[in-house]
């Protein structure tokens, strides 16, 4: 009975740390994605994101970039491709996260920015496969901040990814970013 107990109490508190980290959902026009944010590796990407999502700022945007094999981006542009106003950019926080076992694997959401590696505001990517060189270091000596992982919908980013697209990797359909929310008890924060 104690070793059940005890099994018992580690199997609950691995759930309640689990849940600790926040859950946002994405309502597209090809399904929906759960996403599980990391703040621990990523602090201020997290509270960059989240407080996009606050500010409905990523509703009625678009997957403005689609590369097959690489990656899918979303977050900056509504479907008649003007740009949504931003608020300041965040540090980048790919050294921390990459440390703290986060890379641009295939599933993982990450922060989209120029070549500047402090300029990340509202756009994101989901990486379709392992982008190691975009990895800390990377090629820049800064990397591409990881801040969250697909936990569900993976098929439905896969199903962007197979979207035509014009050159310049614009999808020649626009691949609407209905909502996105904030799931469980992290979304009275």
């Amino acid at each position: 009975m104690k070793k059940f107990l005890l099994a018992l109490g580690l199997t609950l508190i691995a759930s309640v740390a689990a849940a600790a980290n926040p859950q946002v959902v994405l309502d597209t026009a090809k399904g929906q994605i759960t996403v599980e944010l990391y703040p621990d590796a990523a602090p201020a990407s997290v509270a960059n994101f989240l407080r996009y999502v606050k500010e409905k700022h990523y509703d009625g945007t678009i997957f403005h970039r689609v590369v097959k094999d690489f990656v899918v981006q979303g977050g900056g542009y509504d479907p008649k491709m003007s740009e949504r106003p931003t608020n300041a950019p965040v540090k980048n926080e790919a050294e921390h996260a990459f440390k703290a076992g986060l890379k641009n694997d295939r599933g993982t959401l990450a922060m989209a920015r120029t070549n500047d590696p402090d300029s990340a505001t509202s756009q994101f990517y989901f990486n379709l496969k392992n982008n190691d060189f975009l990895n800390y270091p990377g090629r820049d000596n800064y990397g591409y901040t990881v801040f969250g992982r697909v936990i569900k919908g993976m098929d439905v980013v896969d199903a962007i990814s197979a979207v035509p697209v014009l050159p310049g990797d614009f999808p020649a359909t626009p691949v609407l970013i209905k909502s996105v929310r904030v799931e469980g008890a992290a979304a009275g924060k």
